[in-house]
């Protein structure tokens, strides 16, 4: 038989340390290095998907904004609360384009609507019927130009422009009654801070 003898420490009067085992050591230098990992890697991989979802979202606003035209879709609640443009239930054809600079901003809306519907445009405007004066083109050729629309076609066509004290808006309105029992409106309504 034969007898193992302990290892001696390397100076008298310090305690003998045991060994490590292998595997052990494996272990521990695998855990350290997932925390450092999860540490690092984790935080640092969320910061690259966030920056990507934002510059995403970024070019998505850039298009949106950058578009030239209307919209066929009803304006937001808050736009038309906004820009004070009431646009009647049931209407159709509907579209919109917003525009923003530092100096103004401006909301076009066309629809097209039944006759009884445009008493309650004007009603809610705050003005009446007998401010419309025919052949009264009151949009401009630039927001014309901006939107596509165009006051030459078939008539008769009728128009005024609202105007309120600032905060308020402006609004400038065109309506084609070519088919009286549904006429056509365009509207502009421009604010300015």
């Amino acid at each position: 038989m034969t007898m193992s003898v302990p290892r001696q420490a390397d100076s008298p009067g310090e305690p003998q340390q045991p060994t490590e085992d292998r595997r052990h050591m494996i272990r521990r230098r695998a855990l350290t290095l997932l925390i450092i990992v999860l540490l690092i890697g984790v935080p640092a991989g969320y910061l690259v998907i966030s920056a990507n979802q934002s510059r995403d979202s970024g070019k998505d606003k850039e298009e949106k904004y950058a578009a030239t035209g209307l919209t066929p879709h009803w304006p937001s609640r808050v736009q038309r609360r906004l820009y004070q443009i009431p646009v009647p239930d049931y209407s159709y054809n509907l579209a919109y384009y917003e525009t923003n600079n530092w100096r103004t901003s401006r909301l076009y809306v066309q629809f097209s609507t039944a006759d009884k519907n445009l008493d309650w445009f004007f009603q809610t405007m705050g003005v009446s019927r007998d401010e419309l004066k025919r052949d009264a083109i009151t949009i401009s050729a630039r927001d014309q130009e901006i939107t596509g629309w165009n006051f030459t076609g078939p008539g008769p066509w009728y128009g005024f422009t609202h105007k309120q004290k600032k905060p308020a808006p402006t609004q400038n309105v065109v309506i084609n009654m070519s088919d009286p029992a549904n006429p056509f409106v365009y509207v502009v309504s421009r604010t300015v801070p």
